[in-house]
């Protein structure tokens, strides 16, 4: 499918990529940003520490076109990688990139156009599809599914605290919309689920999209896979942070529903911020015990509460189906007075 931008409106857009140890797909990631329809580009590389031939194979790049550059990473880790390029970057438009994914080649040119249809305030988006040349597991094929049907519609923060529902580098906006949510200035982890939490505390409109854009790879020593910021611990404490700032209501009671090992976290993270919750599970062999000094209830105690909230972290498929009627029944409506943690 090809798409053409409107008469005189090809905007600067920068492309961020921060690497490290990815010399085996880089050739592919780059040569897949050289064959996109839009030209109109900079492409900031910030070289994150590589002791493989990662940086030598990028310099090589800037020497063939001179959109593209290539800087040493000043501190560690992407956080700082990704500050250092947006501080090197020209774009009136920003997005980000991994280094071992490809870009389909309209990508850059059907974001641009949907982000000049929207303006200021919006987030262009993409379809994603994940690859892998060991196959992939269920749980990545369930993520694609359930990002791409969110995107689709543009209702992405509808479920921003099962998963991180912007998917990182596949999004694109304006530079002063980026520097008025804060950019890569807060240092907090997951980096990506982070910001994405930052654009729905910005109210930017996620615009709907039907197009496969970019390609995410998958194997064993990817970052996502292997570095300990992006252990559920991190995610956990990143949706309370922003659960507490955004959507609680001191003057509601909070429920914790489910005593696994997600309710037992987040009950865990509550009690250290100091927030009062009941906490209510179905399990008979739980019911009545305390665990970190607070007693499990039935779920019939409910009926007791006037107007709670509530964060649901019962996995199970089924149960959250059943959570999820009775709920309705109830009248609750999601992101309001009921929260899924996964």
């Amino acid at each position: 499918m090809k798409v053409y931008l409107r008469a005189m409106e090809k905007p600067l857009v920068s492309i961020l990529i921060p690497f490290k140890n990815t010399s085996p797909y880089l050739n592919a990631c780059i040569d897949s940003i050289l064959a996109q329809s839009y030209d109109n580009w900079e492409l900031i590389m910030i070289n994150d520490h590589s002791t493989d031939t990662s940086f030598s194979l990028v310099e090589a790049y800037t020497k063939q076109d001179q959109r593209i550059k290539v800087y040493n990473n000043t501190g560690k880790g992407i956080i700082e990688a990704l500050r250092l390029a947006f501080s090197k970057s020209n774009g009136e438009l920003i997005t980000r990139m991994d280094s071992d994914d490809l870009m389909a080649d309209i990508k850059l040119e059907v974001m641009i156009n949907d982000l000049l249809k929207y303006g200021k305030g919006h987030l262009a988006l993409g379809l994603v599809k994940y690859f892998s040349e060991s196959g992939l597991g269920e749980g990545y094929t369930n993520y694609e599914k359930w990002l791409n049907k969110l995107t689709r519609t543009g209702i992405n923060y509808t479920e921003i605290y099962k998963e991180c529902v912007i998917p990182s580098p596949c999004w694109l906006l304006h530079r002063d919309d980026l520097i008025n949510c804060g950019a890569f200035d807060v240092n907090r982890y997951p980096e990506d689920y982070d910001l994405a939490f930052r654009f729905y505390e910005a109210n930017y409109k996620c615009i709907p999209s039907t197009d496969i854009l970019h390609y995410w790879r998958d194997y064993p020593t990817r970052t996502s896979r292997t570095d300990p910021h992006y252990e559920q611990n991190y995610f956990l404490d990143l949706k309370v942070h922003y659960f507490i700032k955004l959507n609680y209501n001191a003057k509601r009671p909070l429920v914790i529903w489910g005593a696994g090992s997600k309710g037992k976290n987040v009950a865990r993270i509550l009690i250290d911020k100091k927030v009062p919750f009941y906490w209510i599970c179905d399990n008979p062999k739980k019911i009545g015990k305390d665990i970190y000094n607070q007693k499990l209830l039935e779920f019939k105690c409910l009926s007791d509460l006037k107007n709670p909230q509530s964060i649901i972290t019962v996995a199970n498929v089924q149960a959250q189906k059943e959570i999820k009627s009775f709920l309705h029944a109830e009248k609750m409506m999601p992101m309001t007075d009921y929260f899924f943690f996964c």
